[in-house]
């Protein structure tokens, strides 16, 4: 379905942008951030739902199909994958990390949302239900996420806002595919509020990253944090992560912005109904677009010179088509990050 925001990007140039996705994936069906490069299976699932919003639904079925040929027993992946030389999959970074696991559920409501297949959906169930368990063996009693466990099964110590704000809007995906196909888990209800909860009003239960942006937004994005909270969040820190004109710095302190950042955070805005900023962070971001569709992952200012040097990531395309469907609405499936409760089951009140 097409994609259109005149003014902004064209159909057109959002199709090419998902070729350049189709043309660096692997015949193992793993997207790698760029040729070469690695995969994490968050990012690949992103990459995933963009090959769906651009109709090419092989490609995004053997970009599934690798997750699910890679999933452990325990319901989890390593932290990256790199592709040898024979195009086999090894592992690089065994962490199991929490957050990367629990994305899976994201990916798969958004194509249930987008094509109703429920064949797909009743595939998926077992591999979703495998990696929320993984996850939620993770959540402390406060209700809190830790960040992963090292692969010998030691979990890490603390918990990240970033990781929890999105494993939140992961769950509940996952919820939403439970009640549709009839499987109960009260369990992951009450484990989803006490997230939210901790989330939205216990700021000292995660490590303190406050340099980097996506701790400012996520807890909107994810879905916690919403109306004239989420705006108030969003303003408050808004002149620290925000270069006019030019999208979102990854760091506070450092002069780099990301195309990535900027598209999330307009995601954000937009779901506390703030179109005007949306629309100006997602047409700023379009300066960053290359002649082949592809967009360059960060440039830092005002030197523009393209940060980390040369790299147009896949995941970077996939972001712009999302924040674009989402503007544009042109999908069944362009609420999943910005109207929360459209589509998904509301958190329960604890």
């Amino acid at each position: 379905m097409p994609i259109d925001l005149p003014g902004l990007v064209s159909a057109t140039d959002l199709h090419t942008t998902v070729d350049g996705i189709v043309e660096w994936q692997l015949p193992s069906g793993m997207i790698p951030w760029f040729p070469d490069g690695h995969a994490d299976p968050w990012n690949h699932v992103e990459a995933a739902m963009a090959l769906d919003l651009g109709g090419r639904r092989g490609e995004a079925d053997r970009a599934f199909e690798w997750l699910i040929d890679l999933q452990r027993e325990d319901g989890s992946w390593h932290q990256y994958y790199i592709a040898d030389e024979s195009g086999r999959t090894t592992v690089e970074q065994d962490k199991l990390d929490a957050n990367v696991c629990a994305y899976i559920a994201a990916g798969v409501w958004h194509r249930w949302l987008l094509t109703a297949d429920r064949g797909f959906a009743e595939s998926l169930w077992p591999v979703v239900e495998k990696a929320i368990d993984f996850v939620l063996d993770l959540q402390t009693p406060r209700g809190e996420i830790l960040w992963a466990r090292h692969a010998d099964g030691t979990p890490w110590s603390f918990a990240l806002l970033t990781g929890s704000s999105s494993i939140c809007h992961s769950l509940r995906c996952a919820i939403a595919l439970a009640e549709l196909l009839g499987h109960e888990r009260p369990d992951w209800e009450l484990s989803a509020a006490r997230l939210a909860k901790v989330i939205a009003e216990v700021p000292e239960a995660f490590a303190p990253k406050h340099r980097w942006a996506m701790d400012w937004y996520y807890p909107v994005l994810g879905g916690v944090v919403l109306g004239e909270k989420g705006r108030a969040r969003l303003a408050a820190r808004r002149d620290t992560f925000v270069i006019e004109g030019n999208g979102v710095r990854c760091v506070s302190d450092r002069p780099w912005v990301t195309v990535a950042e900027t598209c999330e955070c307009a995601l954000a805005h937009l779901a506390v109904g703030e179109r005007r900023q949306a629309e100006d962070l997602f047409a700023w971001s379009q300066q960053f677009r290359h002649e082949d569709g592809r967009y360059w992952t960060g440039t830092v200012f005002p030197d523009e010179v393209r940060f980390p040097a040369g790299e147009r990531s896949t995941y970077t395309a996939a972001s712009v088509i999302l924040a674009a469907d989402a503007l544009a609405g042109a999908s069944p499936a362009s609420a999943l990050f910005v109207n929360h409760d459209a589509v998904l089951p509301k958190l329960i009140d604890l």
